[in-house]
């Protein structure tokens, strides 16, 4: 569900251009050098940012970065991280993910992290899906020899749909789960959105993919 446009949002963003990046160009290739980390995660659509803190709260020698569209919904995530205290290895980017391959080098990005993505459910709106084929194709070039791609979603239908895409696209499912949380899951962040469903009994749908061009 798209959040209510908040009046404060663009001037906020305007005043923490140090975290929140509108078009960071500058970076594509530095993000370890900025973060000073050897592990570069990225997290595309983080919503109001809830995973993104608790993972690098979690991970802190680990750099992490997150994409946000939504300049309402990157509002609140930035929001959250400055009031949280030291930024630390995190950043954000409010922009389109269409755009990754300006703001990241090939091979640069150890782990991409697709959360609770927009379902898309309408099939014309299937190639906007972050699991999609057009977007699989750039993933490929900017993960490192060992990346991964780690995907969690509530959606049965885009979960089916997403393990076509990643076989067709030459990819490796390393872990598949139609029960995720079924067991327990220390080293991955439960935010409250994922708990409500869980407090529901819906199943948690996840996967761990890798292409098998990289060796």
């Amino acid at each position: 569900m798209r959040m209510r446009k908040k009046k404060w949002a663009e001037p906020y963003l305007e005043e923490h251009q140090d975290y929140a990046f509108s078009n960071p160009i500058e970076y594509k290739g530095k993000w370890k050098q900025l973060l000073d980390c050897k592990v570069l995660h990225l997290e595309i659509g983080i919503g109001k940012g809830d995973y993104l803190l608790n993972m690098a709260k979690m991970y802190p020698e680990e750099g992490w970065v997150g994409i946000e569209k939504d300049r309402s919904a990157a509002a609140v995530a930035c929001r959250k991280a400055i009031e949280d205290g030291d930024i630390g290895k995190k950043r954000m980017i409010v922009g389109d993910a269409a755009l990754l391959e300006d703001w990241f080098d090939e091979a640069e990005i150890d782990v991409i992290h697709l959360n609770f993505s927009d379902p898309w459910p309408k099939k014309y709106t299937h190639k906007r899906r972050l699991s999609s084929a057009g977007f699989l194709e750039k993933y490929k070039r900017l993960l490192s020899k060992e990346g991964i791609i780690r995907m969690k979603t509530d959606n049965k239908n885009l979960f089916e749909d997403s393990v076509l895409y990643f076989l067709d696209a030459d990819f490796k499912l390393l872990s598949f789960s139609v029960d995720y949380r079924r067991n327990e899951h220390p080293e991955d962040a439960i935010t409250e959105y994922e708990q409500r469903y869980m407090d529901l009994g819906q199943p948690i749908y996840q996967l761990v993919a890798k292409p098998n061009h990289v060796e």
